[in-house]
């Protein structure tokens, strides 16, 4: 029995300290990787030309990006603020009131037994009162504000038929004991890209920005599992 708890115990141990040495290293998203140009087919033999076709460089061409493997700058410039407030309030009261019946022009009085006159030592009758009253108030609102800033430069990723480029590409920094991560992809158009192969982030169609970091100080950040349970819909309470 001894041998086995020590035989747990080592192993423990094993795993804590492997945990306590995890590598900090940024780790590549497969589907952000950059993808490479698409080679030009080998230029037939004999062609009669001193330039072989699909080898060319063009004299008078700009720096922009515009083929499958080109690479464009993004200028992160992200500024968001949404606001939402509702306030309800509803009010209903209601009464009912029935007198007791006159028969043969007498009102019907009768006694139960067991039954303590209402007052007077009257007997009872088949007249009541009812009434009732609900009131609800309710106010809310809501505030977010996000702002990104910096720059990130993507691939080329696919031209499309209407020469709109799909770009995508992912920034991974590692600080320590943690790393960052920034991804985007999106569609630009050709036009939107300035001189010096640059776009604004508020220029890309479909945009996907993600910014996360990972490793120590965003665990230290991050909520534990059971305080997630208390503030979730699976807690009644």
């Amino acid at each position: 029995m001894k041998r086995r708890f020590n035989t747990w115990l080592i192993v423990v141990l094993t795993a804590l300290l492997s945990g306590g040495c995890q590598n900090t290293t940024p780790v590549r998203d497969a589907a952000y990787a950059p993808i490479r140009p698409v080679m030009p087919p080998p230029a037939p033999k004999g062609n009669g030309a001193i330039y072989q076709s699909g080898y060319e460089l063009a004299w008078f061409e700009d720096i922009r990006a515009r083929r499958v493997g080109d690479l464009l700058t993004v200028r992160l410039v992200e500024n968001t603020q949404a606001n939402k407030s509702a306030a309800t309030k509803t009010a209903k009261s209601s009464t009912n009131s029935i007198t007791n019946p006159v028969l043969f022009g007498s009102a019907m009085q009768f006694n139960v037994p067991g039954f303590v006159p209402i007052a007077d030592n009257k007997d009872a009758d088949l007249g009541f009162d009812l009434s009732s009253a609900n009131d609800f108030s309710g106010d809310g609102s809501a505030s977010q504000s996000n702002a990104l800033t910096g720059n990130i430069t993507v691939s080329v990723i696919e031209v499309l038929p209407n020469r709109n480029l799909y770009v995508r590409g992912e920034k991974r920094i590692g600080i320590n004991q943690g790393t960052e991560y920034i991804r985007l992809s999106g569609i630009v158009r050709p036009k939107d890209i300035t001189p010096t192969n640059t776009v604004d982030s508020t220029r890309i169609a479909d945009p996907t920005i993600t910014y996360k970091g990972e490793g120590a100080l965003a665990d230290a950040n991050s909520m534990g599992w059971l305080s997630r349970f208390f503030i979730s819909v699976l807690f009644p309470f």
